[in-house]
């Protein structure tokens, strides 16, 4: 375990906490659900991630900034049940609609951290993580906002000390510049190899891919996604 004293400082990689009010129902989850499934983190320490769920799985899945929660929620319930999920979001509005699919689809391998991601991994155990998912993070485009890009070396290093060998790291993003942002960093990082052998295995998404609202829209604008896997060395 690294040390866990927590930073002095932490530049937000995220915008706003709040969006529009939440209606009656997701408003009922947030309320009676969100605590349920909620990390809290100890006054100091470690955490021990199969504490956390009711079932004990022999793999550890995290997925930062998930969005609406369609991706997760379909890992988690279809393709992937024999996995323990935890999923990072601290836009409210975006943790109500985890909410509502895991109310919906009864979805009971799934925890949800709704702070700073980079809190929650000081405390995981070294090499906990066999899966990690940075889907669509905000670009930060204006060259003043580039220290809030989520993806830098050092975050990469903390990644890489949750990962064992051979984890799999699984980007995508349709903003240009921030694919050749996180590919410079991750391509010259050497803990991590780039798993593509021609265009379409940066341009064609995995076989359990779903795509969502906002990748839909986005490609309804005109912009191309490119999903990037990388692998722990």
């Amino acid at each position: 375990m690294s040390d866990t004293t927590e930073p002095k400082r932490l530049v937000a990689s995220y915008g706003r906490r709040k969006g529009r009010r939440l209606r009656v129902t997701k408003q009922g989850l947030f309320d009676t659900l969100l605590p349920r499934l909620t990390i809290d983190l100890p006054g100091s320490g470690g955490i021990d991630p199969a504490s956390l769920f009711k079932h004990k799985k022999e793999k550890l899945w995290l997925e930062i900034g998930f969005g609406g929660g369609e991706h997760l929620a379909h890992q988690a319930s279809h393709h992937h049940s024999e996995v323990n999920i935890i999923g990072c979001e601290p836009y409210m509005n975006g943790t109500a609609g985890l909410l509502k699919h895991i109310d919906d689809h009864k979805i009971d391998n799934v925890r949800v951290f709704t702070e700073d991601v980079r809190l929650l991994m000081q405390r995981l155990p070294d090499e906990c993580l066999s899966r990690v998912f940075i889907l669509y993070p905000d670009p930060w485009p204006k060259v003043r906002h580039h220290k809030r890009r989520l993806v830098s070396t050092e975050f990469l290093d903390s990644v890489a000390r949750l990962m064992p060998k051979g984890a799999v790291l699984q980007l995508a993003t349709d903003d240009y510049d921030y694919c050749i942002w996180m590919l410079e960093r991750l391509l010259a990082h050497p803990q991590f190899s780039w798993l593509a052998k021609s265009p379409k295995d940066w341009l064609v998404p995995p076989s359990d891919w779903i795509s969502t609202k906002y990748e839909q829209r986005g490609i309804g604008l005109g912009s191309v996604p490119t999903y990037l896997l990388f692998v722990k060395k």
